[in-house]
């Protein structure tokens, strides 16, 4: 008689082999990129650390303290200007990001992304690694932390054109928003364990909280040179020269297709916001509520676990409706008003036990609001932009489309942290009103695809679904 198969096995030979090889690489793309944020992560922890209250901190009885009130910061943290100090060093990496995207996307084109990726991951890994060696090194220069930072700003753009390059080369068109908003996540996953991991070590040794992060995005390095196959064709092509055969390079003919100008703009903005809160939303807590430095932490994980709610639900109504443009300008209308309510609920009502349940449910909020259109317009816009028929179907492209893109969001993602730097001094409203200035900027300039998306539902145009 013959014994039926397992459940469990049935279910995973149901699965073509295709099926089994896009999974794997999904799975792979999302991993190396959590990595990406994971070591991007600790220096909006380690701030609150490297400059605090002393005056609340029990000092050794073998130290000799002469200034009661920076005496546990670390220098040159240790003065009235560090929040601007904290903005220069936000920007040394942020700055030499948006420069190396747009280039960026133009080496992923040319050379194989499984090197391109590998390699960006490893100096990452080394770079993250030297700025928590300052601490046993003892360095305060700001000029040796202002490098490092740049230098790693640089590497770091090796991740995103390269895995949305190779996540387009797997996956279609149809349901690309819902895949890509779920794949996208990893944003906010790699946000939350570099929170986490951070703040194991930040009040201890700070030092770790970058070093454990480093090698955890060198490994993957590694990794992702032994298992990283970049598209589908290369396994009929093994063994092949010519597989890396001469492109079409996307940034001849990019900004004619439609759409490119708006969403980079918008994408500007939208990142000014997202990393405006990933950089200082762990110091506001901190200074606001009065927490440590871990508990500011791990609290301001909340807004990153929205960002993953944001991220899916985003990519799930622009599959359904087909409306890229309206899906992200509908988020960007509900953001900008709960921006200022989170504030609010923050400042006034946080030490009430009714008003923290209301501030983390906000915060989550927020961060799905604010993430969303982000997650979207970086994933599955970029996508869609750069398999667009008039590129005659030159799938590398597809790196140097991302990279325009993401590179002019970048812009945003620099200016953001930077003005809150300078803009904090006289108050955290006067932050959260340029983030809220934002917001409204960013939904304004995708007005002319919104009306095109709304002309398309009442049948004046044709209009294409995915």
């Amino acid at each position: 008689k013959m014994r039926s198969l397992a459940p469990g096995i049935k279910l995973i030979t149901s699965f073509s082999r295709d099926s089994w090889y896009r999974f794997f690489i999904l799975l792979l793309t999302f991993v190396f990129y959590t990595t990406y944020h994971l070591s991007r992560k600790p220096i909006s922890i380690v701030k609150s650390q490297l400059h605090r209250n002393c005056s609340n901190v029990i000092h050794p009885a073998d130290r000799n303290i002469t200034d009661n009130d920076t005496w546990c910061d670390w220098a040159p943290f240790d003065q009235n200007n560090y929040r601007n100090l904290f903005g220069v060093l936000d920007n040394c990496f942020l700055v030499a990001y948006a420069i190396g995207m747009f280039f960026s996307g133009i080496f992923g084109e040319r050379l194989p992304l499984r090197y391109y990726l590998s390699s960006g991951m490893i100096l990452s890994g080394i770079f993250t690694a030297l700025f928590g060696l300052g601490f046993y090194w003892q360095i305060h220069s700001l000029w040796y932390y202002c490098l490092v930072q740049a230098l790693n700003g640089l590497v770091q753009t090796t991740g995103w054109p390269a895995v949305v390059a190779c996540v387009g080369n797997w996956f279609g068109k149809g349901k690309r928003g819902f895949i890509m908003g779920v794949w996208n996540s990893h944003t906010s996953v790699g946000n939350i364990l570099g929170s986490l991991i951070a703040g194991v070590y930040v009040s201890s040794a700070w030092g770790l909280s970058f070093i454990v992060p480093g090698i955890i995005i060198a490994v993957a390095g590694v990794i992702c040179f032994l298992f990283l196959v970049e598209s589908k064709s290369h396994f009929r092509l093994e063994g092949n020269l010519n597989k890396y055969h001469p492109v079409i390079f996307a940034h001849r003919v990019v900004f004619i297709l439609q759409g490119v100008v708006e969403f980079s703009l918008c994408l500007l903005f939208a990142k000014l916001v997202s990393y405006t809160f990933l950089y200082w939303l762990p110091l506001y807590i901190a200074n606001v509520a009065h927490f440590d430095p871990k508990e500011a932490g791990d609290l301001s994980t909340l807004f990153d676990v929205g960002g993953i709610v944001g991220g899916i639900l985003a990519g799930l109504i622009s599959d359904y409706s087909g409306g890229r443009a309206t899906t992200c300008c509908a988020m960007l209308i509900i953001a900008a008003p709960m921006v200022s309510r989170t504030v609010l609920f923050f400042l006034y009502f946080f030490t009430q036990t009714l008003g923290k349940i209301v501030c983390k449910s906000m915060l989550l909020w927020c961060g799905a609001l604010v993430n969303g259109p982000y997650a979207l317009i970086t994933t599955a816009v970029s996508a869609d932009l750069g398999t667009h028929e008039c590129l005659r179907g030159n799938s590398r492209a597809l790196s140097t489309v991302t990279a325009i893109i993401d590179g002019t969001g970048s812009i945003g993602a620099a200016v953001g942290p930077l003005l809150a730097g300078l803009i904090s001094p006289t108050g955290w409203n006067n932050v959260f009103y340029m983030l809220i200035a934002a917001d409204v900027l960013a939904c304004l300039l995708l007005s002319r695809l919104v009306y095109k998306e709304v002309r398309g539902w009442c049948g004046y145009t044709t209009r294409l679904r995915g």
